[in-house]
């Protein structure tokens, strides 16, 4: 167990971007300290890093309007969870806000406010003329009995009947028939037991604290209703439709996998039941009303592994930082080898059947699901774009063989519900088009001016509603669904810095790719600067744009540019599409992605390594604004900000993991976000919207 450093709010040195020590151990299980899994000599593709301003950027910059990073409205939302923003410190000048006279900011469409400044605040900072409030907490009680939050008496049974912990994936769908209310469906992705509980002794955990972070962990739906004077919503406890999914909750594996002799177990000798999901990262909506939820760091809660393949997605072979497997033999892969063989998938929820069973979808593949987005074919089959969130790992879709019918007819449903079980998953090989010598590894531009190239989709496995075929030399069609890594290592696929989210542009069909850090690159044995690797040594992050081969999403060739190099704008190895970067905010370790109406990019950052607190910011990926990137919120101390949602009027944003920073616990916290002093921080997740009831940003 990775000793917590004694300063609170002070990220160690060693720990990859602004993570704190006790993030990585309670997320991850110290991911960025164990052996590096992927070992194989494939090539690696990871930071897309450029230099200075580039031609086109030069180009562009006489008629660019400079963007003040102006002061905005920093808002305690302790005690006063519908609290608006405060006026914005700075005045005059082509950045002004609303409120300051008749000029509004410029900007692209839906990008048109008074970027927040980057700030260490203990709250949620929003620009001027926007207004806040908390639309649910952890502990908050939404199914039928369970009772209110109380941190100095917690049990399981409460817990499973209450909002979960630690929201990374959020889903706001429609609800007809009640006018004003949405459905919320949330991730909850993992648990910090010493920010939990008072007195937690990690070494000997409790039974019932071990069985409260299973009820923490999993899925939430809670329908919310919108306050039509402002943009506040808030949960309608104990509707029908409200559901928790935990640790001990039944799912089912189906697919190639299910029924496969390397998912069965002494509980479950059909291999087609599985208990609970674990981990549950970003994910996605479908187009047939469903939600997708990615199994990311499943690792971290198998103990006690003696197997190769369980290496090389980072189980170890000792004891787990939880000590789960001192309550659950399924832990313990000494006594049940196969349990993590059922873990690492794409699981889909039907949210408005809250009977339903959910399903752990196989065929596309197993590994670190950092999220799950689809988009339709011409002819209606859905293809689905996801990474794996390691270093040196891989990016992956999977383009199904069935089309979707529309309608919500019985019939219409139970078909869309199979959509994700037939088809062929795919792994993604990426070259570059300048030569070797020319990239040197500190991020100075081919003599091109770009850094970009093409790609190809490698095919893996097919799976039909009958059986599965292997386009992998060596391995049957099982073990790539089940071992789809090594699968990925096998063909020569090409290894990535941390692929987290991975989005569809709705409006241009261009496909966007989060990818997180990694400071490992080019270190010692690690693989070194390629075309798409300009920079060793990456901590901040970028943002690859592919577009698929004559824009549809089924094709098995693309080409690769850079859009966006994370960092300070004064660094000359940062870039953001060729826009002035004295004209942008700054931006450290890109995670999760959404898009708004008008086809901007929305980014919501984890583990910012330049001094401030995370955030959200949104980028032009058009016009002659293309790459003008504004950061809309900051998130409170020791923070992270997840699963953003950009309406017309309303943006959603999951604060996960207030007051982890090292050092921190009940006794000695690191926040008091969001009810103040003399509380427990509680993950929470927030609505903003404009206070003069107008559309986002326009």
């Amino acid at each position: 167990m990775r000793k917590l450093l004694p300063l609170i709010g002070t990220p160690s040195s060693s720990h990859p971007g602004g993570r704190s020590a006790m993030t990585c151990r309670f997320r991850c299980g110290d991911a960025c300290f164990h052996e590096v899994p992927n070992t194989s000599s494939n090539a690696y593709v990871g930071d897309v890093i450029s230099d200075a301003l580039s031609r086109r950027s030069m180009m562009r910059a006489a008629a660019a309007v400079t963007v003040v990073a102006a002061g905005a409205g920093a808002v305690n939302l302790a005690g006063a969870p519908e609290a608006q923003a405060a006026p914005v410190a700075g005045k005059g000048g082509p950045g002004k806000g609303h409120g300051q006279g008749n000029q509004k900011p410029k900007g692209a469409r839906g990008l048109r406010f008074t970027p927040v400044a980057p700030n260490t605040a203990d709250v949620v900072t929003v620009p001027e003329g926007y207004g806040q409030n908390v639309v649910i907490r952890w502990g908050e009680p939404i199914l039928r009995g369970a009772p209110a939050f109380d941190p100095e008496n917690q049990t399981a049974k409460a817990q499973a009947g209450q909002f979960g912990y630690n929201v990374d994936f959020l889903a706001l769908l429609p609800l007809k028939g009640e006018r004003g209310r949405q459905v919320l469906v949330a991730n909850h992705e993992y648990t910090d037991e010493v920010l939990m509980f008072r007195g937690y002794d990690a070494a000997n955990p409790t039974r019932e604290q071990v069985e409260i972070g299973w009820a923490a962990h999993g899925l939430g739906v809670v329908v919310v209703e919108e306050d039509r004077r402002s943009g506040k919503l808030t949960p309608v406890t104990r509707h029908h439709l409200n559901r928790r999914l935990t640790a001990t909750s039944e799912f089912r594996l189906t697919g190639p996998v299910a029924g496969s002799a390397l998912v069965k177990t002494s509980a479950d000798p059909t291999g087609r039941k599985v208990l609970g999901t674990l981990n549950n990262c970003a994910g996605g909506t479908t187009p047939w009303g469903t939600t997708l939820h990615g199994e990311e760091n499943f690792n971290q809660y198998f103990a006690n592994s003696s197997r190769t393949t369980d290496k090389r997605y980072g189980i170890g072979t000792g004891a787990t930082e939880r000590k789960w497997e001192r309550f659950d033999k399924r832990f313990d892969l000494a006594q049940e080898p196969n349990e993590a063989h059922r873990f690492g998938y794409v699981v889909e929820l039907d949210p408005y059947d809250p009977d339903s069973v959910p399903r752990k979808r196989t065929a596309l593949g197993r590994f670190k699901h950092e999220g799950a987005t689809v988009r339709l074919t011409h002819d209606g089959r859905p293809v689905v774009y996801s990474g794996d969130d390691e270093r040196f790992d891989y990016l992956y879709k999977f383009v199904g063989s069935k089309r979707m019918r529309h309608g919500n007819s019985r019939s219409a449903r139970e078909h869309n519900l199979t959509l994700l079980d037939e088809g062929t998953l795919y792994v993604a090989r990426i070259t570059g088009d300048s030569p070797a010598i020319e990239i040197d590894g500190t991020g100075k531009l081919p003599k091109d001016g770009e850094f970009d190239g093409s790609g190809q989709w490698i095919p893996l496995a097919t799976a039909t509603a009958k059986s599965a075929v292997s386009h992998v030399d060596g391995m049957t069609a099982e073990e790539v669904f089940v071992f789809t890594r090594l699968a990925g290592d096998k063909v020569g696929a090409t290894k990535m810095d941390r692929p987290e989210d991975v989005e569809p542009n709705p409006v241009t069909g261009k496909v966007y790719v989060a990818l997180t850090n990694n400071t490992n690159r080019g270190v010692g044995s690690n693989p070194k600067a390629d075309e798409a690797n300009p920079r060793n040594a990456n901590k901040h992050g970028h943002v690859l744009e592919l577009t698929e081969q004559w824009n549809r999403p089924e094709s098995t060739r693309f080409a690769w540019s850079l859009f966006l190099v994370a960092g300070d704008p004064q660094d000359p190895a940062t870039y953001f599409a060729g826009f002035p970067k004295d004209s942008v905010s700054p931006i450290s370790c890109p995670d999760n992605v959404a898009f708004d109406d008008h086809g901007n990019l929305w980014i919501s950052t984890d583990g910012a390594a330049l001094g401030s607190h995370d955030g959200l910011f949104g980028v032009a990926t058009r016009g002659d604004r293309r790459g003008e990137l504004k950061q809309f919120l900051t998130v409170p101390k020791g923070a992270e900000t997840c699963g953003p949602i950009v309406q017309d009027r309303r943006v959603l944003v999951a604060v996960q993991h207030p007051g982890e920073v090292d050092g921190a616990s009940v006794e000695n916290p690191g926040s008091t976000w969001p009810d103040g002093p003399g509380t427990y921080p509680r993950p929470a997740v927030v609505a903003v919207w404009r206070t003069d009831g107008s559309d986002i940003g326009v």
